[in-house]
């Protein structure tokens, strides 16, 4: 009976294809936070108060915003962590029969992954700045539209502003997860 192995190159090359499919899943999370946070907001206003007399729940609706948020610093989050795991074992790859020490070495030389890890810290910030600004506009919406009722449910309030300060820090400090190539 033959023992069959799958050679390193192999192994190089479907790890770099997971890498890029875990950045492609950040950016499809930046897309699925802004839809959610413009169909949040499209029915915060179709529900605005008329003349029929029904209150809409807006107490929970208004949670959508920052839970759209922690949602996103939870992907992200994920996804960094993802990377980075694969990160090192394309390390560990390159640094078979120390080939890293005679070819140019992407996971292994701290000056690419450095420069990778500023690259992909805009990342970080165009997420924060999404939902800070989704949150922002959201709740700033509420309370324009629905003040008394929001005035009277301040916990509901109070408690989407909380949640989404702990989102912006999730997203602000998802480069402390980022790779960082090991000493060889």
């Amino acid at each position: 009976m033959s023992k069959s192995s799958v050679d390193a190159n192999y192994r190089f090359i479907a790890a770099y294809q997971e890498v890029n499919a875990r950045i492609a899943q950040r950016q499809q999370a930046l897309t699925l936070y802004v839809t959610l946070v413009v169909s949040l907001l499209a029915a915060l206003v179709a529900l605005r108060p008329s003349q029929s007399g029904s209150e809409p729940p807006i107490e929970w609706l208004i949670l959508g915003f920052p839970v759209a948020s922690v949602c996103l610093a939870m992907l992200n989050y994920k996804s960094e962590r993802a990377i980075s795991n694969l990160r090192h074992f394309l390390a560990e790859l390159e640094r078979l029969d120390n080939a890293h020490t005679s070819l140019p070495s992407y996971n292994t030389d701290p000056r690419w992954s450095a420069g990778a890890n500023r690259a992909r810290r805009f990342h970080d910030f165009a997420a924060a700045i999404l939902a800070v600004g989704g949150n922002a506009i959201g709740l700033g919406a509420a309370w324009k539209i629905y003040p008394q009722r929001l005035s009277e449910s301040y916990v509901f309030f109070y408690g989407s502003i909380f949640l989404a300060f702990i989102s912006l820090a999730i997203l602000l400090a998802t480069s402390k997860w980022s790779y960082r190539p090991s000493a060889s």
